[in-house]
Formats: C-alpha cells, sequence, structure tokens
C-alpha cells in the first residue's frame, strides 16, 4: 500500500506591527519554476522578506517622525536616524525595498524589453545580449552576499552597479529600476553554488511589461521602491 503524500507545508506569515507590511506575492509561488523553485520562493518571502520588515517595524518603535517617513525617503538619509537604530534600518529597510522591487518585477514568461526601456538598454548598455552578459557578469562577482541592479535617472539613463548585503542605491539618493538577489537563500536549494546557472535561468522569469512600466515611472518622477 503506497504512503500518503506528505502534506504541503505553509510558511506563517508575521502580522505586522508597525508602519510597514510584508507586501503579497502578486502570483503564486510556482511561478517562477523557470528560474526558481516554490519552496525558494515561499520560504524567501514568508521567511527572509518578512523577518526583515519585522526587524523594520521593531527599530522604528517609538519612533514617530521616522516612521511616518515613505521607505525610499527613509533610507535616502539614514544619518537622520539615531546610530543606535541605523544599522538596524539599513538592512532591514533595505532588503525590505530590495525585495519588494524583486517581487514585483518576477512572475513573467521570458519576453523583452520594448519602446523607450529598449532605447535606453541599446544606448546606455550596448544592446540586450550585452546588457544581459554584463549584469551577470557584475552578479557572479559580488563576493559573499549581495545584489545586482540597475539604476535609473530622472532624464531615462540606466548603469549596472552592485550592493553588498541589503543595501540599495537608494542609499546614495539613486532609483532602481530592476535587480537580482545573489545571496543564497534566493538560489540555494536548486542551484548549489552554481550562481551563474540562477543567473543565466534568472531572465527567464522576467515581468518586462512590470519592468517598462518602472522605466515610465522613474521619468515621471514617481518610482519609489
Amino acid at each position: 500500500m503506497l504512503a500518503a503524500a506528505a502534506p504541503r507545508r505553509v510558511w506563517a506569515q508575521p502580522a505586522a506591527s508597525g508602519p510597514h507590511s510584508l507586501p503579497a506575492l502578486p502570483y503564486g509561488f510556482n511561478a517562477n519554476e523557470a528560474a526558481i523553485d516554490a519552496m525558494t520562493m515561499e520560504l524567501h518571502h514568508g521567511r527572509h522578506h518578512a523577518a526583515q520588515v519585522a526587524g523594520l517595524n521593531a527599530a522604528l518603535n517609538g519612533k514617530a517622525a521616522l516612521s511616518a517617513l515613505p521607505l525610499d525617503e527613509l533610507l535616502m538619509d539614514l544619518g537622520r536616524a539615531p546610530e543606535a537604530i541605523r544599522t538596524a534600518l539599513r538592512n532591514n529597510g533595505g532588503g525590505h525595498a530590495n525585495h519588494s522591487m524583486f517581487w514585483a518585477i518576477m512572475g513573467g514568461q521570458d519576453g523583452a524589453p520594448s519602446g523607450e526601456l529598449a532605447e535606453a538598454i541599446t544606448r546606455d548598455l550596448g544592446g540586450a545580449e550585452k546588457f544581459r552578459a554584463d549584469f551577470n557578469a557584475a552578479g557572479a562577482r559580488v563576493f559573499g552576499s549581495g545584489w545586482v541592479f540597475v539604476t535609473v535617472t530622472p532624464a531615462g539613463q540606466l548603469a549596472i552597479t552592485t550592493r553588498p548585503n541589503q543595501d540599495t542605491p537608494l542609499m546614495e539618493g539613486m532609483r532602481v529600476l530592476m535587480g537580482n538577489d545573489v545571496w543564497e537563500h534566493a538560489y540555494y536549494l536548486r542551484y548549489q553554488n552554481r550562481r551563474a546557472d540562477y543567473l543565466n535561468s534568472w531572465w527567464n522569469v522576467l515581468n518586462w511589461p512590470a519592468i517598462n512600466a518602472r522605466y515610465a515611472a522613474a521619468r515621471a518622477g514617481t518610482l519609489r521602491v
């Protein structure tokens, strides 16, 4: 007699207790299977990102003025925060911003940039093929944990950059068009130490209409995190 299948485990998400909350995924955990397995998505969102939101709210507890700030404004001027909580805000606030962006640009089915974004990629990054190669190479060079990003100016200019840990270009006053998480927890269940394979596969699940919309928002001055 065959044993019954083990029930699927659901990772509980802690209730928000502060000004910031965990955004719901705009798709199912298995939507990115072409690059990221469902269990990694579930743990990454429901445990890692949720813990950063909880840590951010804990650091802001009793800080009414800081709690009232939008996340991007908080990160753009961390110096206004008391030194005792600055590291917690940097790590947890940066992680919250980075992951909120990360979920929003995935869930797609391959595709390609179009319109003004495609033109900007050709102008600033040497075209789609070179952009992808350079982005992957930058992500592979990140030592330890961190992120690889594309920043965008109000004029629409693009650049590839990296940051360690949960730092974000927002901390230097720059806006983020898109980015990939190269912390091991983002890919290790499927890829183990093969970060290059993860970086290559990730392009298969990008939501280019969402990224095009972020580019338009950056040009309009409405892009936040």
